[in-house]
């Protein structure tokens, strides 16, 4: 046989085994109880809504508490250990590893794992501004800490701190890969952080509609100033308010300063420590997304510009006349 006539024989296989592997039907979808001992809770908001800030407190008050408790920031800015650590910058997992792999070393619990008071805490990290995909270093984080033995560390809670207005699919992993059991979602009274809020809704319902396990927890406002708009939203999702943050000089100031406020016996331990009893308790539900109409209509029309009435615009308007003719690009054959 000619090499040509081998090489066209190999090639015929391996299309006739990628046919063979497409024709396969792919595994069902879990959809059985998750039976984890370890809850682990994936936490959503806006950029800059008080994710870390909420976490921080929540983790320690659950540490002090008495819980075994794993933080780790998922966001590429690697902040949301920064208030537990006093406003000092925790290595990351992928800057550590880049280091390490450099040296021929491998990496250990020890080199991104961290503790304070009880807490245990790491940050993924991420790659430089314009040098790589956020979400891709979401996924190489997470495959490092399988090879560190994650799944076997026996905490109570994994607290994961995700950027919730960011849709690249490696944000989404804890819900379309059901590494979570449930989702909070940390919002306030305006627009831009309900929405997404709501887009979250809408991925947990999207991976629920494909045998997903995965379900939202409620919503934690923070800065809440009374208006009701999240309020509102959290009832219209169908999703339960777990706490309400009051926007307060005190809060405001001290979490500037890198303080913990979710001390027991502290002036607002009452509010952590119910935070901590609903995050533990409250059931993974399936929400309601908002349509955009939906959600615009939580608040007033001076504030959304709701009233504003759509004008097409025309080829006049652009152009300053009402014809523009353009050569055709369309080849047209004779007809034979």
């Amino acid at each position: 046989m000619t090499s040509s006539a081998t090489a066209m024989a190999i090639d015929q296989i391996r299309v006739r085994d990628l046919r063979s592997e497409a024709a396969e039907e792919p595994p069902p979808v879990a959809v059985g109880e998750v039976k984890s001992a370890t809850q682990v809770i994936a936490i959503y908001g806006k950029g800059g809504i008080g994710k870390s800030f909420t976490l921080a407190n929540l983790s320690y008050m659950m540490a002090q508490q008495g819980k075994k408790v794993l933080l780790i920031g998922c966001d590429p800015k690697s902040d949301t250990t920064s208030l537990l650590f006093g406003g000092r910058a925790c290595p990351t997992i992928i800057e550590t590893s880049s280091k390490k792999k450099l040296a021929g070393e491998a990496v250990t619990v020890s080199d991104v794992c961290f503790k304070r008071d009880g807490v245990f805490a790491m940050e993924l990290g991420g790659p430089e501004v314009g040098r790589g995909c956020g979400g891709r270093g979401i996924i190489h984080g997470f495959e490092i800490l399988e090879k560190l033995g994650f799944h076997d560390w026996g905490f109570d809670y994994v607290l994961l701190d995700f950027l919730g207005d960011v849709v690249c699919g490696g944000f989404g992993l804890p819900i379309a890969r059901d590494m979570c059991q449930k989702v909070i979602v940390v919002g306030s009274n305006d627009l831009q952080s309900l929405y997404v809020a709501n887009n979250v809704c809408s991925a947990v319902e999207y991976f629920r509609k494909l045998g997903g396990n995965v379900g939202v927890a409620g919503l934690v406002v923070n800065k809440d100033d009374g208006t009701g708009e999240a309020h509102a939203f959290a009832a219209a999702a169908g999703i339960p308010v777990l706490a309400a943050i009051p926007a307060n000089e005190d809060i405001r100031r001290k979490s500037a300063n890198y303080e913990i406020i979710g001390r027991p016996g502290g002036t607002w331990a009452g509010l952590f420590e119910a935070l901590a009893a609903q995050v533990a308790d409250a059931p993974p539900v399936r929400p309601t997304p908002l349509t955009q109409d939906r959600l615009l209509n939580l608040f007033s029309a001076k504030d959304t510009g709701r009233d504003v009435v759509l004008q097409p615009a025309t080829l006049e308007d652009l152009c300053g006349r009402a014809d523009l003719s353009k050569p055709s690009l369309e080849v047209i054959y004779d007809q034979a």
